[in-house]
């Protein structure tokens, strides 16, 4: 008879806007918690030093479409025309039937779609001290014109409303002070999985 595994597996998804700091907490807490990354599906050309499985599974339109045709993906979306992106399903189930924490770093409307196909989730938002700060950081990264930085941003305060009303976030950590948001999500997420193991 095999043993269960020693927690029951989660799946943590992680969202916030751009700019927030989601990546390096979601890296963080993964380390921490010994989590399994989600490795996304996508048509996007392959730049150099990506790796393959690691970066991402780089595919082409067609594999991509039969991908999602047969329910392979957990979420996805097109982000511009010939460019998807999506949450391979199969690498998922089998982190959690291991009892393993898996991670997904994805947007609210991702995070809606396996909120459909996966109810048990424990979701966590992060959010920015301020407007102000979040324009800030995405100024103080140099990577586009003033045009494209307002359009992000206007993009990031619509997804901060979309998230805090559909229902599919369970936390919303502040990001002020990296180090105590990372903490912070660290804590939330181990007690839901000793409130889980508990329920066994």
């Amino acid at each position: 008879m095999a043993k269960n595994p020693p927690h029951p597996g989660m799946l943590l998804i992680i969202s916030g806007p751009s700019g927030v700091g989601k990546t390096t907490i979601t890296h963080e807490v993964e380390k921490a918690l010994n989590g399994v990354f989600s490795v996304s599906m996508t048509t996007r050309p392959r730049a150099a030093g990506d790796r393959e499985g690691v970066d991402y599974h780089f595919v082409d339109q067609s594999e991509f479409d039969r991908a999602r045709n047969a329910d392979e993906l957990l979420e996805w979306a097109e982000v511009y025309p010939g460019c998807s992106y999506g949450t391979p399903r199969r690498p998922v189930e089998e982190a959690l039937r291991e009892g393993k924490l898996m991670i997904l770093e994805i947007d609210v409307a991702g995070a809606e779609q396996v909120k459909r196909k996966m109810h048990d989730i424990f979701a966590v938002f992060v959010l920015p001290p301020s407007e102000e700060v979040l324009l800030e950081r995405l100024r103080k990264r140099k990577r586009e014109e003033e045009a494209v930085i307002q359009r992000r941003f206007s993009k990031a305060l619509s997804e901060i409303v979309r998230a805090m009303e559909c229902g599919v976030y369970n936390e919303f950590i502040v990001n002020d002070d990296l180090g105590k948001a990372v903490e912070k999500v660290v804590q939330l997420v181990t007690r839901e999985l000793h409130l889980r193991a508990a329920r066994r």
